[in-house]
């Protein structure tokens, strides 16, 4: 008589799936490399077929292992879904995990929990600053349950699969210059230094093309994905950059703005797995989060933007 398969090796099998190496695994779950071997190989003996084959150094899916993770998916999906459905009778929610960019992490947490401490008090939010690419993959392999994301004009994140999207706003973009600079426009930027995020981010690749688009290749100086630290270097007159407004929202500004051609803006959502979607924490969260965008949308007076700081 044939056993039930073990729903936690298939997570393990799932996550090798998606993270491509046992260590990477391992690290994920907080495991030795050693257990998940062994874990997965019990789980070859319960299907009694082999799921991995040798590769170089490292081991891949067969044939017959991809099918397995495919059916892993959705029996996970399946017993995320049915916790959700209980979770709506439970009093106090489970805990949300976010994973938050930089600037909403600075703008829209501290309203968030604000307010989930009145419509929701007890519920347990954990929060991490993380680039959007990685945290919308983290949200696909269980890592997170929500992702505060961004997406730059012309730029469209890839879809990934069982995943939804909210957006939750616009934000503006303008070009950042110390208070003391002679630069009123794009094109008058165009013999400054400039600091930009690191290459290969979808960010770069646009503030470069704005720049093309205004006659001229950027002398890019400085490179950071720390956002605040950009705006150190812009406001001391070292260099001068593109930036979201959110991150400068509800402070005195220590740059000066100024409008780019095209009021370019990007667009702000949120991403959670379709089977833990209607959770009853993830449905909370979500809706303080919107609060949290509209407010400070509001309080200047237009209610798809951030402020215009001049």
């Amino acid at each position: 008589m044939s056993t039930g398969w073990s729903t936690h090796r298939l997570l393990l099998l799932r996550e090798l799936q998606l993270r491509g190496t046992i260590t990477a695994v391992a690290t994920a779950l907080s495991y030795s490399p050693s257990t998940v071997s062994q874990q997965l190989a019990q789980l070859e003996r319960e299907v009694g077929a082999p799921l991995l084959q040798p590769d170089g150094r490292r081991v891949r899916l067969t044939a017959q292992g991809e099918t397995v993770a495919a059916h892993a998916a959705q029996v996970l999906g399946l017993e995320e879904r049915a916790r959700a459905e209980i979770d709506v009778s439970n009093p106090l929610p489970a805990p949300v995990r976010i994973a938050a960019l930089q600037t909403s992490a600075r703008a829209l947490l501290p309203r968030m929990l604000d307010m989930l401490a009145v419509t929701h008090p007890g519920l347990r939010v954990e929060a991490w600053v993380t680039p959007p690419e990685e945290g919308l993959f983290e949200v696909e392999a269980r890592g997170f349950d929500l992702v505060i994301a961004e997406q730059y004009p012309g730029h469209t994140r890839e879809h990934r699969p069982g995943l939804d999207r909210v957006v939750l706003g616009r934000d503006p973009i303008r070009l950042a210059v110390g208070h003391d600079s002679g630069v009123f426009s794009i094109e008058e930027a165009a013999d400054a230094a400039w600091v930009m995020e690191p290459e290969g981010t979808a960010v770069r690749t646009w503030s470069v093309q704005q720049c093309r688009a205004a006659g001229f290749e950027p002398d890019v100086r400085y490179s950071a994905a720390d956002l605040l630290a950009q705006v150190r270097l812009i406001s001391s007159g070292h260099a001068v950059g593109l930036l979201p407004e959110q991150l400068l929202a509800g402070d005195e500004s220590p740059v000066r703005l100024i409008d780019l051609p095209g009021s370019p803006h990007r667009e702000i959502f949120t991403s959670a797995r379709e089977s833990s979607r209607d959770a009853k924490g993830v449905i909370a969260v979500r809706a303080a989060l919107q609060q949290a965008f509209d407010d400070a949308a509001a309080a200047f007076g237009d209610p798809n933007a951030m402020p215009h700081i001049d």
